[in-house]
């Protein structure tokens, strides 16, 4: 009887088809930022002017409050593996918390635009922008909703796989903030 060979796999933290989705919502969220970017140089100073519209201060806050709930799922998954239940429950609920608080100025900055008349088909820029960043509030959403599920399990490989889950929502805000707040 052979034994299984190891692959390279056997070492990636959570679950392999979270891999395959994050890396599939990565590419999804790639492809949207090059059109956003594309259609950019089409109407710079359209984009520019449309821009100004944007709450840069709330999304500067929400750039801190996504990398704070990262750092609180990473912290989730060292108390997963040292067996603490209670803490790693205590701050995956500080993570989607978080998520919350991110929801929560999202929507007051759609609010602002839908009472300015600022929707879909106002400008490129806004079905963009929209796309992009609702996008990504679904992503959020589901990002608590699963951070929920695996501080139930509260195993290990649980919470691997929810926190790089989480990570790839950070790491999405982080890239789409710059590029569609500030430049």
């Amino acid at each position: 009887m052979t034994t299984p060979q190891a692959s390279v796999l056997d070492d990636l933290p959570g679950d392999l088809m979270m891999w395959v989705l994050i890396l599939s919502e990565l590419a999804v969220f790639g492809a949207g930022l090059m059109g956003f970017l594309a259609v950019r140089l089409t109407d710079p100073a359209g984009f520019a002017e449309a821009q100004t519209h944007l709450h840069r201060t709330g999304a500067g806050i929400n750039t801190l409050v996504l990398v704070t709930s990262g750092w609180l799922a990473a912290l989730a998954l060292e108390a997963a593996r040292a067996g603490r239940r209670t803490r790693l429950r205590a701050l995956l609920a500080g993570a989607a918390l978080l998520g919350g608080v991110f929801l929560f100025l999202k929507a007051q900055e759609y609010a602002d635009l839908w009472a300015a008349g600022l929707t879909f088909d106002s400008h490129a820029f806004y079905t963009f922008h929209m796309l992009l960043t609702g996008f990504h509030a679904a992503h959020v959403l589901a990002g608590i909703v699963l951070l929920g599920l695996v501080g139930w399990l509260a195993t290990p490989r649980a919470v691997e796989a929810g926190a790089a889950f989480w990570h790839m929502v950070d790491l999405v805000w982080v890239l789409l903030f710059p590029v569609v707040y500030l430049i």
